[in-house]
């Protein structure tokens, strides 16, 4: 009669059994019903992405002045970073971003306009990538841009509010920069027409 093995579990064999479940992938959900929302597929890369990158930045590197204020969107880390005017008032947000690569724009731009409850038109780009889409969405809880909505000097790029909150901190948009509205309502608050915007 054979004597079975005994399975002996030290602190080291757990630890080590416990890293690799945690570097394993979590499979995302897939939450695409509307096809607006990007289904992400390694949620574990994302969140180790973010957390790593998502922090507190100096204005300095990235413009000569705060003149009329300054917005920084950082594509990669999906984060919207605010500076007034005086250098008092610092906020940082977790932004949506472009779907991908081609739909992602680059460089220096302003605020030209800002509009409280704007309504929404999909470009002629988006119409042809979905036909089925509406030609027209007036303000309330089906607008793509929120609450508030603030017009850059490139045509059709916004920084808007989604009613859709998890957009925020995914590829999720066609170009524009997407906040919680709550956190457009402030930015919308502190920034100006001639507000400078630098996407990186």
């Amino acid at each position: 009669m054979t004597k079975p093995i005994p399975r002996i579990f030290d602190r080291r064999g757990f630890l080590a059994a416990g890293a690799a479940f945690a570097a394993t992938p979590a499979l995302a959900q897939d939450v695409n019903g509307a096809d607006t929302v990007e289904i992400e597929r390694d949620l574990s890369q994302v969140v180790r992405r973010n957390i790593s990158s998502f922090r507190a930045l100096d204005w300095q590197p990235y413009f000569s002045s705060l003149a009329n204020g300054a917005v920084l969107v950082d594509i990669t880390s999906r984060a919207l970073h605010y500076w007034s005017e005086d250098g008092a008032t610092y906020k940082l947000y977790p932004s949506s971003v472009p779907l991908t690569e081609d739909l992602t724009r680059r460089g220096r731009t302003s605020v030209i306009r800002k509009v409280e409850g704007p309504s929404w038109a999909p470009t002629p780009a988006m119409k042809k990538r979905n036909p089925e889409w509406p030609d027209f969405v007036g303000p309330g809880p089906d607008n793509p841009l929120g609450t508030h909505a603030l017009y850059l000097s490139w045509q059709y790029y916004r920084i808007h509010g989604t009613h859709d909150t998890r957009k925020i901190g995914r590829r999720s948009s066609n170009g524009c920069i997407g906040l919680y509205n709550e956190h457009i309502q402030e930015l919308f608050r502190l920034t100006k027409v001639g507000t400078q915007v630098l996407l990186i």
